[in-house]
């Protein structure tokens, strides 16, 4: 039995994840104090950790940390997707930009595409999915305001069993 990101049974596997499938991540809200608390710990530039500086300056305010941000989309992928789908591990970024500000309160709606698909040459019963991925800013009516985030990765999946239904 192949088992998910969190442990559990998988469901989707490589031959799931075929190029041109999406998928809908959800809407995650920056929390102040989560941000707060990342960037005093792993970025504490001043325009992350110092409100009164950060709202004189262009910011006009705080920002999160480029990583914090990058980090909420993981728990987004890992909910909605590694979660359920017998992943096994990443071998590396390919593009990782930061396009805009992100604020507390903000909602950003996150998405992730399937570009491509193949069978590893170097581990048998894998395959090798290359992602894109974006967070884009919504706006009062819960339209997208601005993109925010933009990645492109690949991931390791197991293949099905032979035999085994899809």
């Amino acid at each position: 039995m192949s088992r998910s990101g969190t442990g559990a049974t998988a469901e989707l596997f490589f031959e799931d994840l075929t190029p041109g499938r999406s998928f809908d991540l959800g809407v995650t809200v920056v929390d102040r104090q989560e941000m707060l608390d990342f960037a005093q710990r792993f970025d504490p530039q001043w325009y992350h950790v110092d409100e009164e500086m950060a709202r004189q300056s262009h910011h006009g305010g705080l920002i999160a940390s480029g990583f914090f941000t990058v980090s909420l989309f993981m728990r987004a992928y890992v909910d909605h997707v590694l979660s359920r789908a017998a992943g096994d591990a990443s071998p590396g970024l390919e593009e990782l930009r930061w396009l805009a500000p992100v604020r507390p309160g903000d909602r950003l709606a996150v998405r992730l595409v399937v570009l491509a698909s193949k069978p590893s040459t170097a581990r048998p019963g894998f395959g090798t999915v290359t992602f894109s991925a974006s967070m884009d800013r919504l706006n009062a009516v819960n339209k997208p305001e601005r993109e925010v985030l933009r990645t492109r990765f690949r991931g390791w999946f197991v293949m099905r069993e032979p035999g085994t239904a899809g």
